[in-house]
């Protein structure tokens, strides 16, 4: 992860919403600070000592983030509530009782601080160890590997046996509807593929590292498979339609026409819109997989996100598959 943390948004907004790198962040640095309404606080003349910088540097990247640094936790303190930490902490912020307003930092805006300040070493330094923290993270908490990690979300195997359901329409369809020879199949799971994320099954086997052998689809999160899978049971439904009001087999461009025009169905527009955001941000993050195609798309990975893929929300694939023995032997006997 060649990152650099002091110009992407999105690679700090990730990390701060990743709650198991920030505890494992906290116990490496040992800064505790001053505990007040549940969150440990930090003054910015602490940040000074910390990150051996002039309180004016931190002024001005309060000004120029403060939006960011907000959103993570800074709160300019006031009122009660100032008058309610002065009295727990008053003796060691050297502030007099005049003070009306005073800035206070979180542990995650101090760590967004940390990813923002260029002037200090220390900074800089704690940005090269967030970086290892978090992918010693990810990897101990997918057992060393991230090529599967797509599986541990609960709503995977579901998603997964639903698509192979509609996959079954789709390829009857083809068979049925379609005058060209097998080579069919492959051409327009490709042209599915290029129509959701907008590269096809080698494309997207390169991107993330995957062996020829590998099927592409098994690396696939849930909601990237409910799109493909809307995509195979519109289209299924649209090819047996035009084959039957003309009576007779569909040539390729009557085909290539009713993919145009169903890739561009406001009906399928959110979850084409949906499957390129989590694809391209989950594997830019977790993956450390760039698509190029889908650049427009990456945001922050979501916390609920860390919980699905890293927390206890997680599951145990195999597990899950022999839950789901019963079901799966079912579709395997209707094929």
């Amino acid at each position: 992860m060649g990152k650099d943390l002091t110009n992407s948004g999105i690679e700090r907004q990730n990390i701060l919403n990743n709650k198991y790198a920030l505890q494992r962040i906290q116990e490496y640095i040992g800064l505790t600070g001053m505990l007040f309404e549940g969150e440990y606080r930090f003054t910015k003349e602490m940040l000074v000592e910390f990150f051996n910088v002039d309180i004016s540097t931190i002024n001005r990247y309060l000004a120029t983030h403060e939006e960011e640094l907000k959103h993570n936790g800074y709160i300019l303190s006031k009122g009660k509530q100032l008058k309610d930490f002065k009295l727990q902490f008053g003796h060691l912020i050297n502030k007099t009782t005049k003070t009306t307003a005073l800035g206070l930092f979180n542990f995650r805006s101090f760590l967004n601080l940390a990813m923002l300040l260029k002037e200090s070493d220390n900074a800089r330094l704690l940005r090269s160890k967030i970086l290892d923290i978090v992918i010693d993270i990810i990897n101990e908490r997918t057992g060393g590997g991230t090529k599967f990690i797509n599986r541990r979300d609960a709503n995977y195997l579901p998603a997964a046996i639903q698509e192979s359901n509609y996959r079954k329409d789709f390829t009857s369809a083809l068979s049925r509807y379609v005058n060209m020879g097998n080579y069919k199949y492959s051409l327009y799971t490709d042209k599915i593929y290029q129509c959701i994320f907008k590269e096809n099954a080698k494309e997207y086997k390169q991107i993330l590292k995957l062996a020829e052998s590998d099927n592409a689809r098994e690396t696939m999160y849930a909601e990237v498979l409910t799109s493909i899978a809307s995509f195979e049971t519109g289209l299924a439904y649209e090819i047996e339609k035009q084959s039957k009001a003309l009576n007779r087999m569909l040539e390729p461009k009557e085909v290539d026409k009713i993919f145009a025009d169903f890739s561009q169905h406001p009906q399928q527009r959110p979850y084409i819109e949906d499957a390129r955001i989590k694809m391209a941000s989950r594997d830019l993050h977790f993956r450390d997989a760039l698509h190029k195609k889908l650049e427009e798309y990456i945001q922050s990975v979501c916390p609920a996100d860390f919980e699905r893929f890293l927390g206890e929300q997680s599951v145990n694939f195999e597990k899950q598959l022999e839950e789901a023995k019963d079901v799966l032997t079912r579709l395997k006997q209707s094929e």
